[in-house]
């Protein structure tokens, strides 16, 4: 009789134990859905600064050698995704970037230097802010970018409902 609280209290840390395992994955899955749709905001209202900083750091990057950064146009296509490994969200964003040849370098003449370029440019979301290192995914738009690296990210849902089409067949993800 006089273990009985003893026991009483180890049951309801099992108890305790078991509800917190239980609801770990929903929790977690709750808590990465309302960070990204907050960072889908954040990033529909921080787009233009964050496009001149991308601008601004891939220019100073000197890649690709012998050019030099003219101009990005940006499209409207974004697709956001996750890293599998870190949680770490992404945006990947279509753009197409014009570039020139540098004076007296290895791509000066050559014609395909005036072609305009398709690219995916890549956004981070860490800390509860979108940043960007100036990286350019050429020769494929968002959705290929995602297609491509999608042994390290996942697509993130972009509709209100959480439906999202995969890039390569067009069928709806729920």
């Amino acid at each position: 009789m006089g273990n009985q609280p003893v026991e009483i209290a180890g049951a309801i840390l099992l108890v305790i134990a078991a509800f917190i395992i239980l609801l770990r994955k929903p929790f977690r899955a709750w808590r990465h859905k309302r960070e990204a749709l907050r960072a889908r905001h954040d990033f529909r209202r921080q787009r233009e600064l964050l496009e001149a900083k991308f601008f601004d750091l891939a220019a100073a990057s000197g890649k690709p050698r012998g050019l030099r950064w003219v101009e990005c146009d940006w499209l409207e296509s974004v697709t956001f995704a996750r890293d599998r490994q870190t949680g770490l969200l992404t945006a990947f964003v279509a753009v197409n970037i014009r570039f020139e040849a540098v004076e007296g370098g290895d791509m000066e003449g050559l014609a395909a230097v005036g072609n305009i370029r398709d690219a995916a440019a890549v956004f981070h979301y860490q800390r509860g802010r979108w940043g960007t290192g100036g990286k350019a995914l050429f020769n494929m738009n968002p959705a290929d970018a995602l297609e491509r690296l999608s042994a390290q990210f996942e697509p993130v849902a972009s509709g209100p409902e959480g439906i999202l089409l995969r890039p390569k067949d067009g069928k709806l993800i729920r």
